[in-house]
C-alpha cells in the first residue's frame, strides 16, 4: 500500500508537469497542440545526443537540452502556427497541423537515433531508498522536488509577472489585451517557449528515470490532456487535483486490476468528469447572457 502511495506521488510529478506546460499554451492559442508530446520527448533525445554522442556531462547535456526543446517549440509557432493564424485558421486547422508536426519530427527521430529503447541514466539500477517498507530512487525524489518547485515557481509567474499577467490577458481576451497594448503574438511566442521548456524538462526526467523511445510523448500527453479537463483548464490548483486524482487512480487501480487499464482508467475518469462536471474540480461554468 505504501509503494502504490509513492509510486502515485511520482506519477503525480511527472503528469502535473507536463499538464501545467500543456495547459499554458492551451489557454493562450485555444487548440491542442498535439506537437507538444515530440517537444517531450525531444528533451530526452537532445540529452542523449549531448551526453552520449558528443559525450558532455549530464549537468551540461540537460541545460542544453532544455534549451533545444525551447527552441523546437517555438520554431513551430513561428514557422507554422503564426503563419496559419495570419490566414484566419480554425482550431480545427491548426490542431491537424499540430498532428501533423508531430508525426513528422517523431519519425525523424527515428529515423536518426533509431526506434529501440535508449537511456541517458549513469550508473547501474539500484534498488532504492526504503521509506516505511516502500522503495524510492534518488532519482525519483529528484522528480517529485523538480515538480513541486516548478509547480511552485508557475503560480508566482501567473500571478505576479508583467509576462504572466500578459498571458492570462490574451488567454481571456485577445482583442482587448491588443487594445490595451499587449503584444499577442509575441505573448503567444513566449508562451510557447515557456511551455516547450517545461516539456523538456518532463521528458528528461521521465528518461532518467525509466528510459525512452521515440513515441513516448504522446502518452505522456494524453495523460497531461485529461489531467487538464478534469482539473479545470483555467486553474492552477484545480490541475495540481487533477493530476493527484489521476495518478492514485491509475497506480492503486493496478493494484486491483492488470497495468495494461492504466491509460483506460484515466479515460473513464475523463468520460465520467465530462457527464457529470465538465468544467473540472475548480472550473467555472459559463453562463450564456442572450440579448
Amino acid at each position: 500500500m505504501i509503494q502504490l502511495l509513492v509510486n502515485s506521488v511520482i506519477t503525480f510529478g511527472l503528469i502535473i508537469i507536463v499538464t501545467i506546460s500543456f495547459s499554458f499554451i492551451y489557454k493562450v492559442t485555444k487548440f491542442f497542440h498535439f506537437a507538444h508530446a515530440v517537444v517531450f520527448t525531444s528533451g530526452a533525445y537532445f540529452t542523449f545526443l549531448f551526453k552520449v554522442w558528443l559525450g558532455f556531462p549530464l549537468f551540461i547535456a540537460i541545460p542544453l537540452a532544455v534549451a533545444c526543446s525551447t527552441i523546437l517549440g517555438c520554431a513551430m509557432d513561428l514557422t507554422v502556427y503564426r503563419t496559419l493564424r495570419k490566414r484566419k485558421a480554425t482550431s480545427l486547422v491548426l490542431l491537424l497541423a499540430s498532428l501533423g508536426l508531430n508525426v513528422v519530427i517523431q519519425n525523424v527521430i527515428s529515423m536518426v537515433l533509431g526506434d529501440d529503447t535508449k537511456s541517458i541514466r549513469t550508473g547501474d539500477v539500484q534498488v532504492g531508498i526504503e521509506i516505511f517498507g516502500a522503495y524510492i530512487t534518488p532519482t525519483q525524489i529528484g522528480i517529485i522536488i523538480t515538480s513541486i518547485v516548478l509547480v511552485i515557481l508557475t503560480a508566482i509567474f501567473l500571478k505576479y509577472a508583467k509576462f504572466g499577467k500578459a498571458m492570462r490577458a490574451v488567454s481571456n481576451n485577445p482583442e482587448l489585451a491588443l487594445i490595451s497594448g499587449i503584444d499577442s503574438e509575441r505573448t503567444i511566442l513566449y508562451t510557447f517557449a515557456l511551455g516547450s521548456a517545461l516539456a523538456g524538462i518532463a521528458g528528461i526526467l521521465v528518461a532518467l528515470d525509466v528510459d525512452m523511445t521515440p513515441t513516448m510523448g504522446m502518452n505522456a500527453l494524453m495523460m497531461g490532456v485529461v489531467a487538464m479537463i478534469i482539473g479545470g483548464v483555467n486553474s492552477i490548483t484545480g490541475i495540481v487535483f487533477g493530476s493527484l486524482l489521476l495518478a492514485l487512480a491509475q497506480n492503486f487501480g493496478v493494484w486491483k486490476i492488470s497495468s495494461q487499464w492504466q491509460d483506460a482508467i484515466a479515460f473513464i475518469i475523463l468520460f465520467l468528469f465530462l457527464l457529470i462536471k465538465p468544467e473540472g474540480f475548480l472550473g467555472k461554468k459559463i453562463k450564456k447572457v442572450s440579448v
